[in-house]
């Protein structure tokens, strides 16, 4: 499992936003992350997706929005040859854009707690789904005023859904070591996790008693120690179990469980099925790569740069700017 491309998105000239559909297989349609929001409705197929390190079945109807990088990949089950015209809706949305418009209307910063929910990817409920449907159809068609009255009536449904299931794990957003008395505890934990890790450790590492400290922990990271302990072990064995030459027992050892049997437990508990069933899933999540390359782009401007991580996007814009004249 490679790192995941960049997609670059082009927001045409006069739109706020982007909303477009495409079918399957499709250039796009692989291990890949963006910058922008995306907001994305399947209406036709069934298959395996992938959200940061959360992987789930879909099918028609599925509503999913995705914050700024969150790599994804919707893999469908369709017969080699075979294409689909016509697979899901599509709406992409930068963060100026959001925040244009809570600068404009107070009343959008409503949206903030959804938006801060993205970062993990957020599923929504099938009435969700089926009121959502017919704006997105015409949406992708819509001019003018129209446009931004139809996106803001989407948001609002997706503000007021019933059921808003978080898909990555809190382990995975990246933003987790934000506060100073704790970003040299959890650099710790993330360098010595084969390690056996004791609260009280970390505790007079951040220089409080066990109990201040388990409750600012929990405070911070939305978590026990023991339960950010194996969540970051559990994303690091994911990590391993994309490489086929590591088998699951070292995998265990190496992620800091110690034995097979809890390891095994912990990571079904956390992802819904055995590492070997992971393993399985990923290498299809990777082959769909290989099978949408050569896909038809129908007419569409974006495309994704392989392997390009977010860092060296930001790198090339920078250099850009300084060789752009002022």
């Amino acid at each position: 499992m490679r790192h995941p491309d960049l997609e670059v998105v082009d927001v045409r000239h006069g739109e706020s936003f982007k909303a477009w559909s495409h079918g399957y297989p499709y250039k796009t349609v692989r291990w890949h992350f963006h910058p922008e929001f995306k907001l994305q409705l399947i209406v036709a197929t069934h298959g395996k997706f992938f959200v940061g390190d959360h992987v789930g079945s879909f099918g028609p109807g599925n509503l999913v929005l995705m914050g700024e990088n969150l790599p994804h990949n919707w893999v469908s089950e369709v017969p080699d040859g075979e294409h689909v015209e016509r697979r899901n809706l599509v709406i992409q949305f930068g963060t100026d854009f959001v925040k244009r418009c809570m600068e404009a209307f107070p009343e959008c910063r409503d949206a903030q707690p959804l938006l801060d929910n993205a970062r993990r990817g957020i599923l929504f409920d099938s009435q969700t789904s089926a009121v959502v449907a017919p704006l997105f159809e015409e949406l992708l068609t819509a001019r003018g005023i129209r446009r931004i009255s139809l996106f803001l009536r989407i948001l609002e449904c997706l503000c007021d859904a019933k059921e808003q299931t978080l898909l990555a794990s809190i382990a995975y957003e990246q933003n987790v070591a934000s506060s100073k008395r704790f970003g040299h505890v959890l650099a710790h934990i993330g360098k010595n996790l084969a390690s056996d890790l004791r609260e009280s450790d970390l505790a007079g590492l951040a220089g409080q008693s066990v109990s201040a400290f388990s409750r600012a922990f929990h405070r911070h990271t939305g978590a026990t120690f023991v339960q950010y302990v194996n969540r970051l072990r559990i994303e690091a064995a994911c990590h391993m179990l994309l490489a086929d030459e590591i088998n699951i027992t070292q995998i265990c050892f190496q992620a800091g469980f110690n034995n097979v049997s809890n390891f095994n437990r912990q990571f079904r508990a956390a992802k819904g099925m055995t590492p070997s069933e992971f393993r399985a899933l990923q290498r299809i999540n990777a082959r769909s790569r290989e099978v949408n390359l050569n896909a038809p782009s129908e007419g569409s401007p974006e495309h994704v740069s392989p392997g390009r991580t977010a860092a060296g996007y930001a790198s090339s814009v920078e250099r850009r700017m300084r060789s752009s004249p002022t």
